[in-house]
């Protein structure tokens, strides 16, 4: 494995990871990570898994600020991203000043998003109003495309001169705004065509990369198959930056949420939860506490040994800000400041981990050993071994411990490898 990853992998991932777009997309989504952070905390503290604080918190109206805060840092992170992946490719391009691109890259962004009309409690109708379920995780893949374009757009027309020049004498600031000027005008016009053609099909281009991506998992089950497939592209899609948890969840959650019901139905029935009896292996508890527990990819091996094993000072720091979130299951720090996005390195780990895990909960169900869940529904903040305790008794928080320990030998030689990468990179930029 070291062999093959020293000598056939890495040259390859290195040669690819280096070309100016995906430079500019791993920088530029370095932008999201303190906004990330510090909506984590709040998010964390909107929802603590105890629910006599939790109660205490709502009672107390500090929930609906603490939702607020969220609001306004994790939830409009696709903001964050676009500019930054513009603004990344403009430096890699060698042009200086980035702001005028990122600020153009912001505009297309909320140009492609179709404004919405809500009717207040009050009963009045409110006009350009942004839809923030873009703005977060399932506008990722948008705010992607939109940075890298605009990025490549605007650049292309700076490296050919084409702007508006103005005298020596002119401040700086004036300068780069006229600067701006041409190429801003011709990306806002290629993107509102964009829009244009799609509002004639009644819809966005948000909706159509939203369905496009759908149309794939539509005939996902809830079976073995589905277990593999769950595996895969949840981790999948965060690899390419994209809230695949959304994404996936958003299809199957109902599909789950039914096989809890029916399994709590055959309980109330005063059956046997069994298979003969028609109960559900795969439910929402599932993938909640055993192929997404402690966030998408199960990275909790990957911040352990971050935090005590790592050799460089940004893993170790990553590692010490992480491991607290990633207890209440949250891991987009990690996973954009590692970072498992668009690094190919990562990205075995990042689908093993959850795929061996819903693999081992589903032959110990199948055979017995852990039983079915009964329909009982946690926080999806709730820490893992207590929510495999109370999802589904002690079996379940013995097997959730299982595998949440695999996790670690899962990620370890590729958290290795990228720890050496990181010490050598802090080791010339110390000698520079």
């Amino acid at each position: 494995m070291n062999d093959f990853i020293n000598r056939t992998l890495i040259p390859k991932i290195m040669k690819f990871v280096s070309t100016k777009p995906m430079v500019a997309f791993r920088n530029g989504m370095l932008y999201t990570m303190p906004f990330s952070i510090i909506g984590s905390v709040f998010l964390l503290l909107a929802n603590i898994p105890i629910p006599s604080v939790a109660k205490a918190v709502e009672n107390a109206g500090l929930s609906t600020y603490f939702n607020q805060a969220f609001g306004a840092t994790f939830a409009v992170m696709a903001f964050f991203a676009t500019i930054g992946i513009t603004m990344s490719y403009v430096k890699e391009q060698g042009i200086e000043d980035t702001l005028p691109a990122g600020m153009i890259s912001f505009a297309s962004f909320l140009l492609l998003m179709s404004s919405e009309v809500v009717e207040t409690k009050s009963g009045h109708f409110v006009g350009n109003v942004i839809n923030k379920d873009w703005t977060g995780g399932k506008g990722m893949i948008v705010a992607i495309i939109v940075g890298l374009f605009v990025g490549i757009v605007y650049s292309w027309f700076i490296k050919h001169d084409i702007r508006i020049k103005l005298p020596d004498g002119v401040p700086p600031n004036v300068a780069s705004s006229f600067t701006a000027l041409i190429p801003g005008f011709v990306i806002t016009v290629l993107t509102l065509v964009v829009y244009i053609i799609f509002d004639q099909f009644h819809t966005t281009f948000f909706d159509w990369i939203y369905k496009v991506l759908q149309t794939p998992l539509q005939g996902m089950t809830t079976t073995l198959p589905g277990i593999i497939l769950l595996g895969v592209l949840i981790p999948l899609f965060w690899f390419f930056g994209i809230h695949g948890s959304t994404i996936v969840g958003g299809i199957m959650g109902p599909l789950l949420t039914a096989n809890s019901l029916d399994n709590k139905a055959i309980l109330d029935s005063g059956k046997a939860l069994t298979l003969a009896n028609g109960g559900k292996i795969v439910t929402q508890q599932f993938l909640d506490q055993y192929m997404t527990v402690t966030g998408a990819g199960m990275t909790i091996g990957l911040v352990v040994f971050m935090t005590f094993f790592a050799k460089s000072q940004q893993y170790k720091e990553l590692g010490k800000l992480s491991i607290i979130p990633g207890l209440f299951n949250i891991n987009e720090p990690v996973i954009f400041a590692t970072p498992i996005v668009m690094n190919p390195i990562m990205l075995l780990p990042f689908i093993l981990a959850p795929l061996c895990s819903g693999l081992l909960l589903y032959f110990s169900i199948y055979t017995g050993i852990v039983p079915m869940f009964a329909g009982v529904v946690v926080p999806w903040t709730t820490p893992p071994i207590i929510s495999g305790f109370l999802t589904n008794g002690w079996q379940a928080a013995i097997l959730q411990a299982i595998c949440l320990t695999m996790t670690f030998f899962i990620y370890l030689p590729f958290a290795k490898k990228m720890d050496q990468l990181t010490v050598a990179q802090e080791k010339e930029i110390s000698a520079q």
